[in-house]
């Protein structure tokens, strides 16, 4: 049971609302949410019943901001700032965005300016390890220079029944005494499975669309790559193909690194992190464990614990799978929300006894 005032929440970087999904299932207000991508409005609005502003955070005032909150509701700011700065690939990228730096100092110029009782922040964890700004630092600074007391770990997915071996850093603050994240819900031997989250799912072949679930396609593959995960077996990868199917790129000192490349998941454990490319089978450890094919959208979405319900297109018909797996891949797992909202409740039931 959470106190009795209201939780209200405004999600800036909202994307498709994975986050605001899962706060809102554990009965949090969700007001708003803030993000550049009009394509994501439909599923935002739809999932959530909250209102998507298409905006610019930079243009964003604290005053709007303040505005969406009721009177005397306790008040939670929610945000993703775009992590490609700080991923693994953007280590090795020359080429990185450098206006991206700037979106976590937008949301501390939003929480300094709105102080907000609560705030929350998911982030990949190699921003803890991120030297060219010490942008992590410099926001924890500011929100304890503002009387919050700060929570930030890396947080591993499996440990909260998430079925992926995604690491994620989630940063919780709050003005009304010590805030942390709930402890695991999952110990190693009972973590959710390949098995556990597509098991259940039709069959399909690559290029296929299951007739009853549109989301539920596969990519089409080429006669080579058709060739390839023909000759992957059961959890391994392009180093177990004949030679003829290797790619060149593989034969290098560099590219024999990458061993997951091409590879087949298996059902007895978490699948790898989802991307924004994980429908495709040669960018990571994508192929379906049994299937000669790369995952469908679905198999993508409940690897991110997005229900069978959650609407991504107002017309599933004619799913664009580079677009929804950009969605899935981009988004916070709803389940990783609703261990970010047990988390503020407990927190609020301990310190605000008397609401």
């Amino acid at each position: 049971m959470i106190a009795s005032r209201k939780i209200e929440v405004v999600d800036l970087f909202c994307g498709i609302g994975g986050l605001s999904f899962g706060m809102k299932s554990k009965g949090f207000d969700i007001l708003a949410g803030y993000d550049l991508d009009a394509t994501c409005r439909y599923a935002y609005e739809t999932n959530n019943e909250a209102k998507f502003i298409y905006k610019d955070i930079k243009t964003v005032s604290a005053d709007e901001i303040g505005a969406l909150y009721s009177k005397d509701a306790i008040r939670v700011l929610a945000g993703c700032a775009p992590c490609q700065p700080f991923s693994s690939y953007a280590f090795k990228n020359k080429k990185k965005d450098p206006n991206k730096y700037d979106l976590l100092y937008e949301f501390g110029r939003l929480v300094k300016d709105t102080l907000p009782d609560i705030v929350t922040m998911e982030n990949v964890s190699q921003i803890l390890a991120f030297k060219d700004k010490p942008v992590l630092s410099d926001f924890v600074d500011l929100l304890k220079e503002n009387d919050y007391r700060v929570w930030v770990k890396p947080v591993y997915c499996p440990d909260y029944g998430i079925p992926q071996t995604r690491k994620r850093l989630v940063l919780l603050a709050s003005r009304l005494g010590k805030i942390e994240l709930i402890p695991p819900t999952h110990k190693p031997n009972e973590y959710k499975t390949v098995k556990d989250a597509i098991g259940d799912l039709p069959e399909l072949k690559a290029g296929e669309a299951d007739p009853n679930d549109s989301l539920h396609r596969a990519k089409a593959l080429s006669p080579k790559n058709l060739d390839r995960i023909r000759n992957t077996p059961y959890g391994g990868g392009w180093k177990n193909w004949p030679e003829e199917l290797k790619l060149r790129c593989h034969k290098t000192d560099g590219g024999s690194s990458f061993g997951s490349v091409y590879g087949r998941m298996v059902w007895e454990k978490p699948a790898p992190t989802m991307t924004t490319q994980c429908t495709g089978l040669g960018n990571g450890r994508f192929g379906h464990p049994t299937q000669d094919r790369a995952i469908s959208v679905r198999e993508a979405a409940l690897i991110q614990t997005f229900p069978k319900t959650y609407k991504f297109f107002a017309d599933e018909q004619y799913v664009a799978i580079t677009k929804a797996s950009r969605y899935i891949g981009n988004a916070v797992p709803p389940r990783l929300g609703e261990i970010i909202a047990e988390s503020i409740s407990k927190h609020i039931n301990s310190n605000l006894t008397d609401l």
